[in-house]
């Protein structure tokens, strides 16, 4: 009797170990219980894609430590495949993503998730080097070659980067400090570089801490920058928003930027080196622009600008604490051309200057430019613009040899601070104005309120009927 008992106690306990075995391992299992989302959304595109993947199937950690520059230029070699049968899209989900420079293919769309963070390496080894581009002959921090963009391509046709206001972070601190103290042997990447490409959509995103020029096609055609916000501490060196280069068909709709330089700089080639490549920026339309820079312009054209610079239209602009609203820089060696500039309803606050231009902008690439390179400036039109808090309303100071003709200048209030200095400063310009207070200077004689304003064009471009289509996208992330 004693031994069944003693054996009923032991099944007791064994059956109570069980038990509590179970139970923890349930616990265990419950904390190891992994939550899944899943979301469907749709976005807007000028294409939408038939293959999409996720970085995490190319073994991408999106912890803020791990580098991903591997992961991503997997996952787009992947997609490089299927450019003739729908396109590849790679989708970044939530998550700190650390890379260095990685290239796109044709036909192909990088999302970023609202929550996805793109980090630009701290190892400057993830930012190979390259050549200069050949319209400038040098980098243009340094002679010699420069790092690589953080996103970049070549001979593409067809790319989308987008998002549902995803943020792309170069970390550009490093690269700054580095800048100013002269530690650098080459010129900075920037955040974004499409090179020789046709077809360029860039859009929804959100670009912050670039370690220079955020956005720079060059050498391509029918680009569109969309939606985007660009911001950049105010004191950071040459962190430009949207630089077409030698670009053809350009459209800048939708974006707020603040920066350390200029918001939007068209440019197309240094000095001999532009000339001899000889490709314009032309037919670009900039609308329902914002932009904050105190130390430098709204949109500037130039400096360089020696492949030259024509047919640019820019309406609906906003600028806040800036230096210039619209600037025109070039200098004797730059050679080439800016003309057909349109500017009308451009509202400023707090300006230094509401227009600037000169012709002694004279930074070279080297000692080799042609002193007899003389740009030519003229058609340039100022229409339906209201400011207020300017320090100066206009310095324009063309060319001895060549004075900048062509300017027009029309219903124009510019409401300015008390000053000593007179309200406009003009050098070797010609042109007209009307409707103008402060009324400006001899050069832009007073045509009467009668006479007609300003030429801005009534055709469109081709750029502005490039129509966008909704695309699905379901994502399933932890």
């Amino acid at each position: 009797m004693e031994f069944k008992g003693n054996l009923r106690i032991f099944h007791i306990l064994q059956i109570s170990l069980l038990l509590l075995l179970g139970l923890w391992t349930l616990k265990k299992a419950e904390c190891r219980k992994v939550r899944i989302l899943k979301e469907s959304s749709v976005y807007s595109s000028t294409n939408c894609r038939g293959h999409t993947v996720s970085l995490m199937d190319f073994g991408g950690v999106g912890d803020g430590v791990t580098s991903n520059t591997k992961a991503f230029q997997k996952a787009i070699d992947h997609l490089s495949q299927f450019a003739s049968v729908g396109g590849g899209q790679l989708v970044v989900l939530p998550g700190k993503w650390v890379t260095g420079s990685f290239n796109l293919t044709s036909y192909f769309t990088l999302y970023l998730h609202r929550d996805a963070v793109l980090l630009g390496s701290q190892d400057i080894n993830e930012w190979p080097l390259i050549d200069p581009l050949p319209s400038y002959g040098r980098g243009r921090d340094k002679p010699g070659g420069r790092y690589s963009s953080l996103i970049r391509g070549s001979n593409l046709t067809d790319v989308v980067i987008t998002g549902d206001n995803g943020t792309i972070d170069g970390q550009g601190a490093m690269w700054w400090q580095k800048f100013k103290s002269n530690k650098l042997k080459y010129t900075r990447g920037y955040l974004i570089e499409i090179m020789y490409s046709d077809q360029i959509l860039i859009s929804d995103l959100t670009l912050v801490n670039s370690p220079s020029w955020n956005v720079h096609p060059v050498y391509s055609s029918n680009v569109i920058v969309k939606g985007i916000t660009i911001i950049a501490p105010l004191r950071s060196p040459n962190t430009d928003g949207i630089n077409p280069d030698s670009c053809t068909n350009v459209r800048i709709e939708d974006c707020y930027i603040v920066s350390g330089d200029d918001c939007v700089a068209i440019k197309s080639g240094w000095d001999e080196y532009g000339i001899a490549v000889g490709m314009p920026t032309q037919h670009v339309i900039i609308r329902r622009l914002t932009c904050i820079s105190p130390t430098s312009a709204v949109i500037a054209l130039g400096s360089e600008m020696s492949g030259g610079i024509q047919d640019v239209r820019a309406e609906d602009i906003t600028a806040i604490d800036s230096e210039s609203g619209v600037r025109i820089k070039t200098a004797v060696g730059r050679g080439a051309f800016v003309k057909d500039i349109y500017v009308k309803g451009f509202t400023m606050h707090t300006m230094k200057w509401a227009f600037w231009m000169t012709g002694a902008y004279g930074s070279h690439p080297d000692d080799h430019w042609d002193s007899n390179a003389i740009p030519v400036i003229d058609r340039i039109s100022y229409s339906d613009v209201v400011a207020e808090n300017v320090t100066m309303a206009g310095r324009l100071q063309g060319i001895q040899q060549a004075p900048f003709t062509g300017i027009c200048i029309s219903n124009v209030t510019i409401g300015m601070v008390k000053s000593k200095k007179p309200a406009w400063n003009c050098i070797d310009i010609q042109g007209v104005s009307s409707s103008v207070s402060p009324q400006p200077c001899a050069s832009l004689p007073d045509q009467g309120s009668e006479s007609r304003p300003c030429p801005y064009p009534t055709d469109r471009l081709a750029i502005e009927d490039v129509e966008f289509t909704e695309c699905s996208l379901e994502t399933t992330y932890i």
